[in-house]
């Protein structure tokens, strides 16, 4: 019989808190772990295997829905994989987008600095002014 442990172990396990076990249950993504007849949640190997899933999907940005899709296609080892490609791409476009979209920030508010003398009066810095709206 394979090992089981408790949700702190199987939290431990992870590099997770337990609130965070909780909440992937709560969430539909951890499935819901067998009773010891103390009535202690019972984990197994499988349940550290997909935690650490969800754990790493969500370190590559896929939010709860797209980690409940790619779990959904993983059980589907010929068909899935085709889904998991639409879906990582995908959120690698989005990405890409806010990449993209940080350049400019980053861009103007180098800018700003640039422009900015670090000294005198609030009225002549162009970074105040920028944001209170009276510099384009």
């Amino acid at each position: 019989m394979a090992q089981q442990m408790t949700i702190g172990r199987l939290a431990k396990a992870a590099g997770v808190a337990i609130d965070t076990v909780r909440y992937y249950e709560r969430a539909g993504l951890m499935p819901e772990p067998p009773r010891r007849p103390s009535g202690y949640r019972s984990y197994s190997a499988e349940h550290l295997q997909r935690l650490r899933f969800i754990i790493r999907a969500k370190s590559l940005g896929f939010s709860l829905d797209e980690v409940t899709e790619l779990l959904s296609l993983s059980g589907q080892r010929a068909s899935g994989v085709a889904g998991v490609r639409a879906t990582a791409s995908a959120r690698l476009a989005e990405l890409d987008g806010r990449i993209a979209e940080l350049q400019k920030v980053r861009s103007a508010l180098a800018e700003l600095v640039e422009c900015c003398p670090g000294e005198g009066g609030a009225q002549a810095c162009p970074i105040l002014q920028a944001l209170s709206g009276e510099r384009a």
